[in-house]
C-alpha cells in the first residue's frame, strides 16, 4: 500500500517500506510523513519532471515533511 512506503526527504523518491536508504539518491533520510505522489515514466518528455528536478523514472512524493 502506498502509505506504508517511505519517501526520501532529499529527492522525494518513493521507496519500499523496508528501505534503509533511497534507491534513487542513496540518502538515508527517509520518512513516512508524505502526501500525494506522481509517477514519472519519461522524465525527458515530462512537464512536471523539471519542476521537481527529476531525471529518473519512478514514483515521487509531492509533499514530504
Amino acid at each position: 500500500m502506498a502509505e506504508d512506503r517511505l519517501a526520501c526527504r532529499e529527492c522525494h523518491f518513493v521507496n519500499g517500506p523496508d528501505a534503509q536508504t533511497c534507491e534513487n539518491c542513496g540518502s538515508s533520510s527517509l520518512t513516512e510523513d508524505w502526501a500525494g505522489y506522481v509517477i514519472i515514466t519519461h522524465p525527458e518528455d515530462s512537464e512536471i519532471a523539471p519542476e521537481m528536478n527529476v531525471s529518473e523514472p519512478g514514483s515521487y512524493a509531492l509533499k514530504v515533511r
